[in-house]
């Protein structure tokens, strides 16, 4: 990779004066004012729960601008926390910044999120292939037998999950969803999420990519569930190239594939401090997510 590509990763913001919220895995969280926050999507890339040493030059960008890009797609469909990229509208205390937060930031209205990660599948993969290879059903939702990983589902299902005390997403079943949000509240974020990924899904098929699945997170505002969070990004999704899909085999995919792999490859034991990775490794990614954004919204990432 080049000097210059290096020097466009940004792996942790530095906002003097501005209080921070939470600095997550990939996403530095500010205190814009008493009813807003400030998103900033790093370049930072975790794979098997641990923060690599190098960022991914665009992946923040990438993330942000495609989240932007399905908040309007949905913009008729639901109430969601966006309010606007543009750092010329932000306060007058995040301007100063913007050397930092063009392009990879968001001001959003402060939600409180749902304590459930609402999950839309529409292909067998992941934790969802290996729920179905033991019990032919994934979150008690009862599939037909046969089916091949990667298969196409007939109809979207809704499998929710949960953050663990580890930190890791468990899947939990419609009754454990409906104990923890009521009724009302689960029908209604499984709706809107199975509303929303069928939506999302047939017009990124007639851009080249199937989204196999994705997460999406919702919040409340006063009384109002809104979309909060990231929508619909590598990171958030499955995203695999329409072109050469097979079903009976893992798919590429446009995400952090390459480094899973080349990490598997290694004799590490997925544990702190990670190995360092191969310029080829870091920059195949990097193509992977602007290709990702560029097919989806029919432009290169600006």
């Amino acid at each position: 990779m080049t000097e210059s590509t290096q020097s466009l990763v940004l792996r942790e913001t530095h906002l003097p004066g501005v209080p921070l919220h939470s600095r997550g895995k990939v996403r530095d969280i500010y205190e814009a004012s008493d009813d807003e926050l400030l998103i900033v999507a790093t370049d930072r890339l975790s794979a098997f729960d641990v923060v690599m040493a190098q960022g991914i030059p665009d992946k923040g960008r990438v993330l942000t601008q495609l989240s932007c890009f399905w908040f309007q797609f949905f913009r008729d469909d639901v109430p969601s926390h966006f309010l606007t990229a543009d750092v010329q509208k932000y306060p007058a205390a995040l301007r100063p910044f913007a050397d930092q937060l063009a392009g990879r930031s968001m001001l959003v209205k402060k939600a409180k999120p749902l304590p459930v990660e609402c999950v839309a599948r529409g292909y067998l993969a992941g934790s969802g292939w290996k729920d179905y290879c033991a019990t032919g059903t994934i979150c008690g939702v009862e599939l037909p037998a046969g089916l091949q990983e990667a298969s196409r589902l007939d109809e979207p299902i809704f499998t929710p999950a949960t953050k663990a005390m580890s930190g890791h997403d468990e899947n939990i079943s419609w009754a454990e969803t409906v104990e923890i949000v009521g009724l009302a509240t689960a029908e209604k974020i499984r709706n809107d999420t199975l509303r929303l990924y069928t939506k999302a899904r047939e017009y990124a098929e007639s851009r080249g990519i199937l989204i196999a699945d994705t997460k999406l997170e919702w919040g409340l505002r006063g009384e109002e569930i809104i979309l909060i969070d990231e929508v619909l990004t590598p990171d958030s999704s499955r995203f695999w190239p329409k072109d050469g899909y097979q079903p009976g085999r893992s798919q590429p995919s446009f995400d952090k594939q390459f480094v899973r792999d080349y990490l598997e490859s290694l004799h590490w034991n997925k544990q702190p401090p990670p190995p360092p990775l191969p310029p080829a490794v870091v920059e195949k990614t990097s193509e992977m997510y602007r290709d990702a954004y560029r097919l989806l919204t029919g432009r290169p990432l600006p």
